[in-house]
């Protein structure tokens, strides 16, 4: 087939069900074929990517989704990216819903910015922009020397409250933590309804044991240099677990963008039912669902998880029926549409907050 040099094409990097359907959906609105080329291990799990067609001259959409393994999909991507620049490609843009490694994107210790470095390989593998949903930290477009797209699940996974959740009126929003307290808003401002937010933790978070905030030690040390002396650090207290906001004989909706470990959704679904909520609903644009998660969420109180197909979750689904899928592949195919067409983007982030 002879296409333009002004034209575009639409690959798959890799050959998983989940990426080729996903890339299915978004051809076929589009109305275009999608990119021959086959991407494969070797023997040794090297990955091999062989391009079948002409791309020179033309711009060139990737369209990667990340699989239990990561780090395989990760040079997938990098090696489809490579393999098209050293063709001509005059652009390359990866579209990445769910962004590998976003939670490592604050320093840990004497860890690392995971994300950044990510970022650093991405540009220097040929990507020129990306097209992403719901990045973990907003501040993670930072990291990038070109365009960012970071688009939102919010209106799809409204409309399926409002679809398919009944009597949803008699539903509240609940954020899990005060730290995810500002997206539960945005969405019970769009709804119409009230909100709620579960203060206080068993155990440590995440931040607390991996953010430095304990060291140097509480405990003064009285050995060393003695015209120095550091304020006595105290040690932080987890108050009791409480819920802001009344949620007796109510819908409890939880929000977040990200459900992997279900263990804190699942401590924060048997509150809500001692509270009084009758029926409890976790709306998650990512839903990696790792380990255990299927059974623990079979297991549980909660009724229903919601997430898009931003990434594959098939095998957890067979596993676990309380787990939907929100298709998402409309808007991805609009951002390339738009992109290609040097259309405004404003379009798709109508009726968003920043703290969306």
């Amino acid at each position: 087939m002879n296409v333009p040099k002004t034209g575009y094409r639409v690959f798959s990097a890799n050959s998983s069900v989940a990426c080729t359907e996903l890339a299915r959906k978004i051809t076929e609105r589009l109305g275009v074929e999608l990119g021959k080329s086959v991407v494969f291990q070797e023997p040794n799990r090297e990955t091999r990517v062989d391009v079948k067609e002409s791309v020179r001259g033309q711009t060139i959409f990737i369209i990667q989704t990340i699989p239990r393994d990561v780090n395989t999909a990760i040079m997938e991507l990098l090696v489809m990216a490579y393999a098209l620049k050293t063709s001509c490609a005059k652009n390359i843009i990866g579209v990445i819903p769910y962004f590998p490694y976003s939670k490592q994107c604050k320093m840990r210790k004497r860890g690392s910015i995971v994300c950044k470095l990510l970022a650093s390989m991405l540009a220097k593998a040929g990507l020129t922009h990306i097209i992403t949903m719901d990045l973990h930290q907003k501040e993670i477009q930072g990291f990038f020397g070109f365009p960012v797209d970071n688009l939102r699940a919010s209106p799809f996974l409204i409309q399926y409250i409002q679809e398919e959740i009944p009597d949803y009126r008699n539903a509240i929003i609940v954020a899990k933590s005060p730290a995810a307290a500002k997206r539960a808003q945005s969405y019970a401002e769009r709804l119409r309804l009230g909100l709620a937010v579960i203060h206080g933790e068993a155990q440590c978070s995440e931040s607390d044991m991996a953010d430095g905030r304990h060291s140097p030690p509480c405990v003064r040390n009285t050995t060393g240099h003695t015209g120095l002396e550091l304020p006595l650090m105290m040690a932080k207290e987890k108050p009791p677990i409480t819920v802001v906001g009344d949620v007796g004989g109510r819908i409890a909706i939880i929000v977040d963008d990200i459900i992997d470990d279900v263990g804190d959704f699942v401590a924060a679904a048997e509150i809500l039912k001692e509270r009084g909520a009758y029926k409890i609903y976790i709306m998650a644009t990512h839903g990696l669902l790792s380990a255990d998660a299927p059974r623990l969420i079979e297991e549980s109180t909660i009724d229903e998880v919601v997430v898009t197909n931003t990434v594959p979750h098939e095998v957890q689904k067979l596993q676990c029926p309380k787990i939907k899928t929100v298709d998402v592949s409309m808007i991805l195919a609009e951002a390339i549409r738009r992109i290609h067409n040097g259309e405004s983007m404003a379009y798709l982030f109508r009726n968003i907050t920043v703290d969306d």
